[in-house]
Order: C-alpha cells, then structure tokens, then sequence
C-alpha cells in the first residue's frame, strides 16, 4: 500500500521533470540562428510596443545617441536559470550591429518568460564604451538605470541623470525578474 507521503513525491517528481523539460524545450528556441534581417523585423515590433507602452519613448529615442534593441529575451529557470537574446544596435533609427545576451542565474526559482528590453545610451561616451567592448557586463562595465513601466514617471525624466537607461516591458511568462545586472553583451559577427 503506497503512503501520501510516496505518492506527493511521485507528482512532484513528475512535475519537476516536466517543468525542467520546459525549461529547456524553452531556451532552446532562444539559441535558434537568427539573420540580421529577422533581428531587425523582430526589433521593429519591439519599437512599436515600447512606443505605444512606454510614456515619452520617442522622446527617450530622439535624446539617445543609440538604443540597443533586444526584442523577445528568453528567460528560464528551475534553480539554475539562463537567459539569452539577440538584438540590434539603432543610431539614428537604422541598424548599425547587431548583439547577444545572455545571463545567469542561480537560486530559488522556476518558470519561465520572455520580455522586450530596450537600452538607451544617452551620452556618447557611454555609447562609444559599449560598442567597443569585447563582452559589455551590465554593472560592471556600465550602471544601467532600470526605469519602472507604468510607474507614472516620464521616461525623458527618468532618463536625465543615467548616460544608460533600460526599459523592461511586454514581459509575458510566470516569473518577475526584472533586473539585468550580470547580462553580458557580444557583438554578432554576421551579414545583415
């Protein structure tokens, strides 16, 4: 005769497996080779949801000397998390390269979600720095503010005293992780 306690083991066992398959059938679809035209469509739509969710965006977009757009980042945890994306690098609107991210993560987590980002390098120094970096590390190699969405604030406010500025939002998923500290950034060498 099985106890409770063998059977609640079983489901969770059950459950955890089928969470970490998830996990993993998650973010293998964030490795998939993507061409510089797919990144660009895919940042486009970024720029139309942050444009419409974002208060004062094309504001922040005129002030910045450029914005690194990383549409669609993947993020998936069981205990051990990893987060990747791809993105492109936007001076004057048009794309100029294109990067990776990816991060990680260890601790008490699961699930997982994908979310639009946006950084906006609001003095050239800053920009210059980045872009000729050989693996950028947020909070290393520059402070990013992170401005709240929806917190009222104008985002030409928030972004006045920050030479780099990120936007998270459109985030879709069951976690809440909204930092980017330790996200490392690499330049993709490929045709556009």
């Amino acid at each position: 005769m099985k106890t409770r306690t063998s059977i609640s083991n079983r489901k969770f066992s059950i459950v955890l497996c089928l969470m970490l398959l998830a996990v993993f059938l998650f973010a293998g679809q964030s490795f998939a080779k993507m061409t510089g035209e797919e990144i660009d469509a895919a940042a486009d739509a970024a720029m139309d949801r942050f444009y419409k969710q974002v208060k004062d965006a094309e504001e922040v977009v005129k002030q910045a000397k450029g914005i690194l757009v990383m549409p669609n980042v993947k993020k998936g945890a069981l205990i051990v998390g990893g987060e990747y994306g791809k993105g492109a690098m936007r001076i004057g609107g048009k794309s100029v390269e294109y990067y990776s991210m990816a991060a990680g993560s260890v601790g008490l987590q699961i699930g997982g979600q994908a979310k639009d980002m946006i950084i906006a390098f609001m003095t050239s120094d800053a920009l210059k720095n980045f872009r000729e970096s050989k693996g950028w590390e947020a909070g290393v190699d520059g402070n990013v503010a992170l401005i709240s969405v929806g917190a009222g604030e104008s985002a030409t406010t928030a972004t006045e005293n920050h030479p780099i500025a990120a936007f998270v939002f459109d985030v879709k998923g069951l976690m809440a992780d909204m930092s980017i500290k330790g996200a490392k950034f690499n330049k993709l060498d490929m045709d556009k």
